[in-house]
């Protein structure tokens, strides 16, 4: 167990994406690193923090995402934007505690929110259901009213959307996450991003959920860091059938579907990394077991057996 141990903290030292404090200006927190939408006592749900020297953003915000930027240390009235990567709730059930306590404490500042087609109608009802707590208030008669919608901006992107943030450009890509057949309504209506911001010292990209797609791989060359998903299939699928033994196979096929296609397994993730030509690699959104010494081995050496460069498994609070 010992020598275990020792073990994997080489690894993940050996693997760190540069960490260090002073290297670079911009960094990157993974705020909550747990593949939604299952709870985990380990993780929070996915949602992560980019901060620069003009500015810091928050991308996707999963539930507890404003409890994750309390701990590391990020006040609500620091956070510019929201940038949404898809809508499924495990990356969104976080606005409405952020929004909502962003007006408890009169934080009225201009929030900047982009997301996929939806992104406006989602906020407008959260917006809507934020009014009955408005005109009450404090619940005292003549309690002042302020609109909860004044100053939040929400700007529908879609695939190769570009737009700044302060000095980050950023630009979107659309990927393999849903499978619309290409044309479709549904196709035009719904989109699942990854997303890349080029800051002047160094560039990141995210992927959000994705499966392996080429947009993806031409959005990451070069990058200087790939923060992405991963999924341990089997022992999600194990995991489904042990809390669900009696789900009809009609309900199980297309899950299984789902999850075998729309998500990156160990060796696609070090596939992309390595097509991308990246210069290191965090994988995110885990959606496995509860990660154990064991289990991390297990990931790395699966991702570097098509990844040469560092990598390593990502943890809440986190800083690259």
């Amino acid at each position: 167990m010992r020598f275990g141990v020792i073990l994997l903290a080489a690894l993940a030292a050996a693997s760190m994406p540069a960490q260090a404090a002073g290297v670079s200006a911009s960094h990157w927190i993974t705020l909550g690193t747990q593949g939604g939408p299952m709870p985990s006592a380990q993780r929070s749900q996915p949602a992560n923090v980019l901060v620069t020297p003009d500015g810091t953003y928050l991308v996707d915000a999963g539930d507890g995402a404003v409890e994750q930027l309390a701990k590391a240390g990020i006040a609500l009235a620091q956070v510019k934007a929201v940038v949404f990567s898809h809508l499924h709730f495990d990356h969104t059930a976080g606005l409405f505690g952020l929004l909502g306590l962003r007006y408890q404490t009169s934080i009225y500042a201009p929030l900047m929110i982009y997301g996929p087609p939806g992104t406006k109608t989602m906020v407008d009802g959260i917006l809507a259901a934020m009014q009955p707590t408005a005109h009450s208030g404090y619940g005292m008669p003549g309690s002042p009213f302020h609109e909860p919608a004044e100053g939040i901006v929400v700007i529908d992107i879609r695939d190769g959307a570009s737009f700044a943030l302060g000095s980050a450009k950023v630009t979107a890509r659309k990927n393999t996450h849903y499978s619309f057949a290409p044309g479709s309504a549904d196709d035009k209506a719904y989109e699942s991003l990854s997303l890349r911001f080029d800051m002047p010292d160094r560039s990141i990209v995210y992927t959000g959920d994705t499966g392996p797609s080429p947009a993806v791989v031409e959005l990451a060359k070069g990058a200087n860091l790939l923060v992405a998903e991963m999924i341990d299939l089997d022992g999600t699928l194990a995991d489904i059938r042990r809390a669900s033994p009696n789900m009809p196979a009609a309900a199980m096929a297309p899950l299984e579907t789902h999850l075998r296609t729309h998500h990156l397994t160990p060796e696609e993730l070090g596939d992309l990394a390595s097509a991308a030509g990246v210069k290191a690699l965090v994988a995110t959104h885990l959606s496995a077991p509860d990660l154990t010494g064991g289990s991390e081995l297990d990931y790395l050496a699966r991702i570097r057996s098509r990844f040469a460069g560092p990598a390593t498994v990502g943890r809440d609070l986190e800083e690259f």
